[in-house]
C-alpha cells in the first residue's frame, strides 16, 4: 500500500471536511457505510414506519423527516474532534492539491463565498478566535453508529451529527426505510454546508435536519432563509451519486453524465419560479432590509394614502392576516389611521404598481429585457428600490453554481452499484461485496464501515494514531499508569454492534466506552502524543489486547471477535 493510497483509505475512516474534499468518493462511500449499518435497517421495524411502504414518495420522506428530528440534533462545535492546523493539513495533502486551488473551495484557507460568514467574521463564528490565525478544525463526519452515541456525551440527550453526518444520514434512511431509490438522491457540497437534492415531485432540498420543498424554497420564511444561503452565495464543490461524482476542481468526473445533466435540469427548476404577486410578497417579507424600498398605497374615504411597507408587514406579525392574500383588507382595518400619510413617501417604489405591473404581464426573471423593463419602470428614480428589484430577480432565479460538465473528462463506468429499495440487507452487503473491486465507492464503503474483519488493518490503525487529538489532549499530563486507569474505566461496550467493527479513539474518549481493543488504541494514541518514537505493538490474544511499548504492556479485555493478531502500531 503506497502513501497515497494510506492516505485515501484512511481518510475514508476519519471523514474530516477536508478529507471528503480531497477525496470525493469519501461522501458517498459513508452513505453506502450508513446503509450497511443494522441500525438504519431496524429503524424498518420502529412502530412510527408503519405502514410506510404504502404511503406516496412525499409522505415516506416526511415521515422519515419527523423521524430524524425527533433523534438527532444538529452538532458543529470545536471539542468534539479537536483541532488541526493548516501547515498541518497541506503538508498532509500536497501530492494532491496546492494551497491556492485548495482557497477556492475551503472557507478556512481564504475561501469567501458566503459574505454573511464574513460579515461576522467566521473565526469568531466558528469559535477559532481564541486560536492562532492556523489553527483549523477537524470537523470529522460521523457514521450513523457515532451519531446515536452523542447520547452518551453530557450535554446530549439525543443523537447528533454536523452537516455532512446529516447528508449521508438523509440518503441511506431515504432508501432503507423510505424506499427511494439511489438512481433519485443527489448529495451536494458546498465549502460550508452540505445537503441533499430528491429527484421526487418539484424536488426536495435536505436542510441538516429538515426538508424544503419547491413551495417552502419561495415562501419567504426563516427556513427558506437559511436553505438559500449556500446555493446562493456559495459554489458547488461536490455532487455525489450513485452513479459517481463530479468535483468543482478535478478535471475528471466519474457520475454517469446523463444523470449529472438530468440533476442539472431539475435544480434549476426547482430554483427558479415565474414572478407573481405572491412572489413579491414572499421575497420582502424575507427581506425585512429591502421593506423600507416600497410604500403601499389605498384609499382611505375616497382619498389616496400612503404608509412604509415595513409598517404593514409589522402589523403582519401580531395578526392571522396577510397583505399577501385574500385577507388584505382585513389586515389594513387593523391599522391604525393615523400610520398614514396623504403623500407618497419620496424614494420610495409603491407596492401597488409593481403588483399590478406582475399582474398584468408575465415576468420571467431570468429574461434580461424582462428585468430591464422593470428596472426602468419601478426604479429610475430610486436607488433602494433597483437594489430590491436586483434582489427579487435572484429571489425568484437562483442559478446554482454547478461544475460545468463541458470543462470535465468522464471516466468509464465501473461496475453499477445495481442496489433497489426491494433488496434487504444481506442482499445489499452481498452485492456491495461482488463488486468492491470493480466499483470505487463500494470499495471505499468497506473502510467507512470500520469492519477490521474485511479490510487490511493498516489504515484504519494509521489514522487512530495520527487523527484523534481529543483524548490525548484531555489525558495529558498523565503518567502511563494514571492514564491507563483512566482508560480502563471507561464503560467496556463498543458503540458500535456486531464483531469486528472499530471506534476510533476519540470516539471512545468522547462517548467514554469501548471495547478492549479501542481502548488499547486509545491508550496507543496517548503514548504517541507523550512518549514519542519507540518499538510498539498491539497484539490480540483470545478475549484479551495487549499494548506493548517501550519494555511494559497494558491489558484489556476484549477483541471485538477479531482473529488473533499482532500488529505494529503507525507510529
Amino acid at each position: 500500500m503506497n502513501a497515497r493510497e494510506l492516505e485515501r483509505r484512511s481518510s475514508a475512516v476519519t471523514l474530516s471536511d477536508m478529507e471528503i474534499f480531497i477525496f470525493p468518493e469519501l461522501m458517498y462511500g459513508l452513505v453506502l457505510a450508513d446503509i450497511l449499518s443494522p441500525r438504519i435497517w431496524a429503524w424498518r421495524g420502529h412502530p412510527w414506519f408503519d405502514g410506510v411502504e404504502r404511503m406516496k414518495p412525499y409522505r415516506r420522506i416526511t415521515r422519515l423527516k419527523q423521524f430524524i428530528m425527533d433523534h438527532y440534533v444538529f452538532n458543529l462545535d470545536l471539542e468534539t474532534w479537536g483541532l488541526t492546523t493548516k501547515e498541518r493539513e497541506l503538508e498532509r495533502f500536497r501530492e494532491f492539491i496546492d494551497e491556492a486551488t485548495l482557497a477556492q473551495s475551503n472557507a478556512l484557507f481564504g475561501y469567501e463565498g458566503d459574505k454573511y460568514y464574513f460579515d461576522i467574521d467566521i473565526r469568531t463564528h466558528f469559535g477559532l478566535d481564541k486560536y492562532t490565525s492556523e489553527t483549523i478544525p477537524y470537523w470529522k463526519t460521523e457514521t450513523v453508529e457515532a451519531m446515536d452515541a452523542f447520547k452518551f456525551k453530557p450535554g446530549y440527550r439525543s443523537g447528533a451529527g454536523e452537516c455532512v453526518s446529516l447528508a449521508a444520514l438523509y440518503a441511506a434512511a431515504l432508501f432503507v426505510v423510505a424506499r427511494i431509490p439511489l438512481e433519485d438522491i443527489y448529495l451536494l457540497a458546498t465549502p460550508l454546508h452540505s445537503q441533499n437534492f430528491v429527484d421526487v415531485d418539484d424536488g426536495i432540498l435536505t436542510n441538516n435536519r429538515r426538508l424544503v420543498t419547491k413551495k417552502m424554497w419561495f415562501n419567504g420564511t426563516a427556513l427558506s432563509d437559511q436553505a438559500r444561503r449556500a446555493l446562493e452565495n456559495e459554489r458547488v464543490t461536490v455532487v455525489a451519486h450513485a452513479s459517481g461524482w463530479i468535483h468543482g476542481v478535478y478535471p475528471r468526473a466519474t457520475i454517469d453524465p446523463a444523470r449529472y445533466a438530468r440533476f442539472r435540469e431539475r435544480l434549476e427548476s426547482y430554483l427558479r419560479s415565474p414572478l407573481d404577486t405572491e412572489m413579491l410578497g414572499s421575497f420582502l417579507r424575507h427581506r425585512r432590509d429591502l421593506q423600507h424600498c416600497f410604500q403601499y398605497r389605498c384609499l382611505i374615504h375616497g382619498s389616496p394614502r400612503y404608509i412604509p411597507l415595513e409598517r404593514v408587514f409589522a402589523y403582519e406579525e401580531g395578526s392571522p392576516y396577510l397583505l399577501t392574500d385574500r385577507t388584505r383588507e382585513k389586515l389594513l382595518d387593523e391599522i391604525d389611521r393615523e400610520e398614514f400619510q396623504p403623500a407618497p413617501l419620496s424614494s420610495r417604489a409603491v407596492f401597488n404598481d409593481l403588483e399590478d405591473y406582475i399582474r398584468e404581464k408575465p415576468v420571467d426573471a431570468g429574461d434580461p429585457a424582462v428585468r430591464a423593463g422593470l428596472m426602468d419602470r419601478f426604479a429610475s428614480d430610486c436607488l433602494n428600490a433597483r437594489e430590491a428589484l436586483r434582489g427579487l430577480f435572484a429571489f425568484c432565479h437562483t442559478e446554482p453554481r454547478l461544475p460545468d460538465a463541458s470543462a470535465r473528462t468522464f471516466s468509464a463506468p465501473e461496475a453499477p452499484l445495481n442496489l433497489c429499495p426491494e433488496m434487504d440487507r444481506a442482499e445489499v452487503e452481498e452485492r456491495l461485496e461482488s463488486i468492491r473491486d470493480t466499483n470505487l465507492l463500494a470499495e471505499t464503503a468497506f473502510w467507512a464501515y470500520r469492519d477490521l474483519g474485511r479490510v487490511d488493518p493498516r489504515p484504519f490503525l494509521y489514522a487512530a494514531l495520527t487523527r484523534n487529538p481529543v483524548g490525548p489532549a484531555a489525558l495529558e499530563g498523565k503518567s502511563p499508569e494514571e492514564a491507563y486507569g483512566l482508560i480502563s474505566g471507561l464503560e467496556n461496550e463498543s458503540i458500535y454492534d456486531g464483531p469486528r467493527r472499530l471506534a476510533q479513539p476519540d470516539e471512545v474518549w468522547n462517548y467514554g466506552r469501548g471495547e478492549g481493543v479501542e481502548k488499547a488504541l486509545l491508550m496507543a494514541a496517548f503514548l504517541r502524543n507523550r512518549e514519542g518514537e519507540g518499538p510498539r505493538v498491539l497484539s490480540l490474544e483470545g478475549e484479551k489486547a495487549v499494548l506493548r511499548y517501550g519494555g511494559s504492556s497494558w491489558t484489556f479485555s476484549g477483541t471485538k471477535g477479531l482473529a488473533p493478531a499482532e500488529w505494529e502500531l503507525p507510529w
